[in-house]
């Protein structure tokens, strides 16, 4: 049974003689305690893999090649991006948790990572002790989108529209548990509207339907819907920021249509459990230079992605916040993987 929407809104090898024998171990322990120090110092000495979990061309993959050239030159060593798509991104996500502490390989991760445990009952790595987080890339506001003939101008008309007709309106996503999803359901408790999902096999099939006609509304950012949108098949009726949007200044924010609601999609790097803080330290250190490059800024614009390079803690702080609240989402409307 759903809990009541104002309640989850709110908590939302011969022997030597004994001399040379014990110089020679004291040589040896000097040596296999300096090696990890000389290796952390030399790092790095070879390319960096930037693992991508999804397929090529969406957008962590557009943005990891974004970013791919100005951090190998900070680094001074190539920045090489492999896709390793599959089981909804824990394939790529596992092979980076599974492969060795030594900086030499890095996720690509975004919003999902922080959804995904909410709807497996096993997973193949933990996020919490496998993976540690090194620096945000950047993140991009969430919006409702709705079809043209939908009467409605902005988000709070159509919270209206939907609770006069509990669960005629629908929403599409990505599929279950995709964060579109999820941000469908954020919509629902809080304005205590119902909507039906129709979920799709990836956002892209779902933003057509919606330009067709053959929905009401999605939850994506403004990559995902830019040509619909700029071809005028579709309206943005919010948008789930603090302030407006620079690129869409027409959009109100949730908060002003009187909807206590902000989220947002993310990106930023992961590395493996136990990478020595001085490398993760050196790659945060060099993102805000990276994401400062003057080409940066105009193809960031066009992703509508805003550049942010928190560190290792508060980016942390950022993915435990999210686990914890599309967790409880999860539990609370009964969402699992299918």
């Amino acid at each position: 049974m759903h809990e009541n929407h104002r309640d989850l809104h709110r908590r939302l090898v011969r022997p030597a003689p004994e001399g040379l024998r014990r110089r020679a171990l004291l040589g040896a322990a000097g040596a296999v305690l300096a090696a990890p120090a000389l290796a952390q110092s030399d790092w790095p000495n070879k390319a960096i893999r930037l693992v991508v979990p999804f397929a090529p061309g969406g957008s962590s993959d557009v943005l990891a090649r974004l970013i791919q050239p100005g951090l190998g030159a900070a680094l001074g060593q190539p920045v090489v991006v492999e896709n390793r798509s599959g089981a909804g991104s824990m394939l790529g996500t596992e092979v980076v948790a599974r492969s060795p502490a030594d900086g030499y390989t890095l996720l690509f991760a975004d919003l999902p990572y922080a959804i995904v445990p909410a709807l497996q009952a096993r997973m193949p790595y933990d996020v919490e002790k496998d993976l540690v987080p090194v620096v945000m890339v950047g993140a991009a506001p969430l919006l409702i989108f709705g079809h043209r003939s939908l009467p409605a101008r902005n988000a709070a008309e159509f919270a209206a529209l939907a609770k006069a007709r509990p669960g005629h309106y629908t929403f599409g996503s990505g599929g279950v548990g995709a964060a579109s999803h999820m941000m469908g359901e954020l919509f629902q408790i809080a304005t205590g509207t119902q909507l039906t999902h129709v979920p799709y096999r990836g956002g892209g099939p779902a933003i057509q339907d919606l330009a067709a006609g053959n929905l009401n509304t999605v939850f994506v950012t403004v990559a995902s819907a830019a040509p619909q949108l700029s071809s005028g098949q579709i309206t943005g009726l919010g948008v789930m920021s603090a302030e407006r949007m620079r690129s869409h200044p027409d959009i109100p924010t949730f908060r002003e249509q009187g909807i206590d609601l902000v989220a947002e999609h993310w990106w930023g790097l992961l590395a493996p459990a136990r990478t020595p803080d001085r490398i993760i330290e050196r790659i945060a250190a060099a993102m805000p230079a990276v994401l400062a490059a003057p080409d940066m800024a105009p193809r960031l614009e066009a992703l509508a992605v805003i550049p942010r390079s928190d560190g290792p803690a508060a980016f942390g702080a950022r993915i435990r916040q999210d686990v914890a609240r599309y967790g409880e989402i999860a539990r609370t409307r009964g969402i699992t993987a299918q």
